[in-house]
């Protein structure tokens, strides 16, 4: 009987040792299942134009890859960034490397280039004058109020006459910069998102493509003075430190460098949105 009984024990569990392996394998067939066959959600951060625009048109083919790309639209320069550090982002797409090499130092982030897709020239604009050298004197002259685009504004101020730079090619340029100013130009420090709405208070305004798109203006036929294709400003897709290599943003950065993509961009934007690619 005692010997039955060991039997009988032996055999349950070895029938327990099949079943658990079994369970095993089943467990590691549904995993490669869910990562070969299911949606992969990507959170991409950007500002509405041009960024958002652009995204729209690669969503059909990263869903053939089983991306589903979810575009979260920001009307600022800052929340982007401490968003996706945060991780409630996968990437975003709104930004120069200048602007987040400053981002970076400034909010001690671990946030990275992706790499560019395209360059937005900033232009200077008005309701009052026609053009840069009809400026009067002391006019006032509103610019971003962050470091890397005010320095890029006083750039293009110099690099239109305006005023004269202690070095016209220091991207960190501030007012305090300013060593010549014939005009006695006042300058305005203001939000980015904001320029185009404080245009009638001022003279004129250097402002983002983005935001002047946003405001009904056709940079290259409205802007008084607008960069040119030599800018180093080139949008970027940032990612956290370590995700550039994810398949996911390879294949975002994959369809945002496609023919398709950059003939978007060119009959959309007609010039004043340029691919860097």
């Amino acid at each position: 009987m005692k010997k039955i009984l060991t039997i009988l024990a032996a055999a349950m569990f070895a029938v327990g040792a099949l079943a658990g392996c079994g369970s095993d394998n089943a467990s590691s067939d549904k995993s490669s299942s869910s990562s070969s066959g299911e949606k992969v959600v990507l959170k991409v951060g950007a500002t509405a134009v041009p960024h958002a625009e652009i995204l729209e048109q690669i969503k059909p083919e990263l869903a053939k890859e089983n991306i589903d790309l979810q575009i979260v639209e920001f009307n600022d320069y800052v929340q982007p960034n401490l968003t996706l550090n945060d991780g409630e982002l996968d990437a975003n797409f709104f930004q120069h490397k200048p602007y987040l090499d400053e981002f970076v130092s400034e909010h001690s982030v671990k946030l990275t280039s992706a790499g560019g897709v395209h360059i937005e020239p900033m232009g200077i604009y008005s309701h009052k004058v026609k053009a840069v050298d009809e400026l009067p004197e002391n006019a006032t002259i509103a610019i971003p109020n962050d470091p890397t685009n005010g320095g890029r504004a006083l750039l293009l101020l110099a690099k239109a006459g305006v005023i004269t730079l202690k070095d016209n090619n220091d991207i960190k340029a501030t007012v305090q910069s300013v060593v010549e100013n014939p005009k006695n130009i006042k300058f305005q420090e203001v939000d980015a998102a904001q320029l185009p709405r404080v245009l009638d208070d001022v003279d004129a305004a250097v402002i983002n493509t983005n935001y002047a798109m946003q405001a009904g203006f056709v940079p290259e036929k409205d802007a008084l003075m607008i960069e040119d294709s030599t800018s180093p400003y080139v949008n970027i897709v940032a990612v956290r430190e370590g995700d550039e290599n994810r398949p996911e943003i390879q294949a975002l950065m994959k369809a945002l460098r496609s023919d398709t993509v950059k003939k978007f961009i060119e009959e959309k934007y007609k010039g004043a949105v340029v691919p860097a690619f």
